[in-house]
């Protein structure tokens, strides 16, 4: 399993760099979020195949990673298209810090690490020969469908709401979002502790716990929600301020009336 583990590794560092080269060559490091969604939809399917486990628990496992990774890959690749040439806020940012592209080689290769981190689960689950399936994988299972589904449902309530003209400048407070700051990244974070949950009785289930810790340290500490309402309070200033007054952050809950 080792083994596999490190070739995982080197294909996913083979892929991101690939994706570097392409990157510079259309001017637009957006792309990385693209190659870090698809990321598990590569690494998923290998170990499935050169798995020794379970069958069923191998292509339960796959189709679940896959439809995940597909769908947010996907999401985001329809983004960048729509918005190239111009670049997400974050990269131009991370431009400003970084002159040259050495420095984003180096954070592109920190992607395939994490890639191969995340999924981690998938690679347990492909080499867990136990007859029988476990309590905490189904529900592992059923959490993993909730969480796609909610996700999916929150982007598109998003993009739908984009889509108005009327709602130009305006903050999404509507479906998911009137209960949550950032219902997708709620949901992103849920899934991953699905993900985590399906292996955690596998040999050395316990691993997977890096996975959910790891995205909610990115969510809430990184990339995820402090850039995100950063930009979002230089676009929509008090409008957004009270947004953020009324409305829980993370986890889905009633607003608060002021």
């Amino acid at each position: 399993m080792i083994s596999i583990l490190l070739l995982s590794v080197a294909i996913a560092m083979g892929y991101f760099f690939l994706t570097w080269l392409l990157s510079l060559k259309i001017r637009n490091y957006g792309l990385l979020d693209v190659a870090w969604s698809y990321g598990v939809a590569i690494l998923a399917p290998l170990y499935a195949i050169v798995g020794s486990g379970l069958p069923m628990r191998r292509w339960i496992g796959l189709a679940l990673g896959a439809a995940w990774s597909l769908r947010l890959g996907t999401y985001i690749l329809l983004r960048v298209i729509k918005h190239h040439p111009t670049e997400d806020v974050r990269y131009q940012t991370l431009r400003a810090r970084w002159p040259g592209a050495g420095m984003f080689l180096l954070f592109f290769q920190l992607q395939a690490v994490l890639v191969a981190i995340f999924a981690i689960p998938f690679l347990l689950l492909s080499f867990d020969a136990r007859c029988g399936l476990g309590v905490l994988e189904i529900l592992g299972w059923g959490l993993a469908v909730v969480s796609l589904a909610g996700e999916s449902l929150a982007d598109s309530q998003l993009k739908r709401f984009k889509q108005n003209p009327a709602n130009h400048g305006q903050v999404c407070a509507v479906g998911l979002w009137r209960y949550s700051r950032h219902p997708n990244y709620f949901f992103e974070a849920l899934i991953q502790a699905a993900f985590c949950l399906m292996a955690w009785s596998s040999p050395y289930g316990w691993v997977t716990l890096l996975s959910p810790l790891l995205m909610l340290y990115f969510l809430l500490r990184v990339t995820g929600i402090p850039l995100t309402e950063e930009y979002a309070l230089k676009s929509k200033g008090e409008a957004y301020r009270k947004y953020q007054r009324t409305t829980s952050a993370l986890i889905p809950w009633p607003p608060k009336s002021l």
